[in-house]
């Protein structure tokens, strides 16, 4: 029985009941969502779902708080906020409701769960500091919600629930966008892993469109690629890969003659007609032709063959 009501508490909000209502009027688009902390709303019954208020957590009865005492934790000891626990229960129907196929539910539901659900989960119950983002601490997702809250002084009537409705919105995108970019990685996995195997031994992995490629590379231990290369737009691009998921260093780097180059410079010192750009950086080039580019790939490998301090 779907519910007519999705209750959680009035006045200031907060990311965790946010991004859990994202999830649950996704599953309940009919449902109204009711915020009040008076009794009769926050008492559990069959017509809604509570969460982030009422003072327990039963899932058997719709009711999903996390303010009490012997609050639920996750299996590795740390805190559940709401957000957290409505991911628990609804996440997979949720992910099933927004396209991602059955296959694929479990990775993106428990890869969304740890890099995305966790941290608002931890920065709620105040296991995790905005101050450790440094910085960056007012643009971590918690702080920027909050800050469509309504001002001290503003006093129009029903400002908390305009300023909730407002950063539901905004909430709701940031979720779906997440949700499609882990969906989009794992379809893009298939590829890599599908190109991987018809490249052989060749150190140029020819991928189809531009894609994220390395966890396909890291999954199937193909230490032996060095670049990687596809079409974008009208242009052809060759491109380094990364030793590590953090940092820039790459397995090769593009040769140090074609840097910050382009067109007729850069075709001089590569011996390409086509070439057009290589990055400073040398980590990226282009070529106007596909032959152009894996002339350009074939050259990179030779050079960075003679390199011993390449990995291979």
């Amino acid at each position: 029985m779907s519910p007519d009501y999705l209750v959680t508490h009035n006045g200031g909000f907060h990311a965790d009941e946010l991004l859990s209502s994202v999830i649950l009027t996704r599953l309940y688009p009919e449902a109204r969502i009711v915020r009040s902390r008076a009794p009769e709303w926050i008492t559990p019954a069959s017509d809604r779902i509570i969460y982030d208020v009422g003072g327990a957590y039963d899932a058997s009865a719709q009711i999903f708080d996390h303010h009490q005492r012997g609050a639920p934790l996750r299996e590795d000891g740390q805190p559940y906020s709401s957000f957290g626990l409505v991911w628990k229960h609804y996440g997979r129907d949720y992910l099933a409701a927004s396209g991602v196929p059955s296959s694929d539910i479990e990775a993106v539901h428990a890869g969304f769960d740890a890099k995305f659900v966790l941290p608002v989960d931890l920065m709620d119950n105040g296991a995790l500091s905005p101050a450790s983002a440094g910085p960056l601490a007012g643009l971590t997702l918690p702080s920027l919600l909050e800050t469509l809250k309504p001002v001290f002084d503003d006093n129009e009537p029903g400002a908390d629930d305009r300023g909730f409705h407002a950063a539901l919105a905004i909430a709701r995108a940031l979720v779906e966008a997440g949700i499609s970019q882990r969906a989009a990685k794992l379809r893009a996995e298939a590829l890599v892993i599908d190109a991987i195997a018809a490249t052989g031994t060749s150190r140029v992995l020819e991928l189809p469109m531009g894609m994220p490629f390395r966890p396909a590379i890291v999954k199937t231990g193909a230490s032996h690629l060095l670049f990687v290369v596809h079409p974008r737009d009208k242009d052809w691009c060759v491109t380094g890969i990364r030793r590590a998921d953090e940092g820039f260093e790459l397995r090769a780097n593009l040769p140090a003659a074609w840097a910050g180059l382009s067109n007729g410079e850069l075709e001089a010192a590569c011996g390409v007609e086509g070439a057009s750009f290589c990055h400073n950086g040398r980590f990226i080039a282009a070529a106007r032709t596909r032959e152009a580019i894996l002339a350009m790939a074939d050259l990179a490998v030779e050079e960075a063959l003679k390199d011993t301090n390449t990995a291979v």
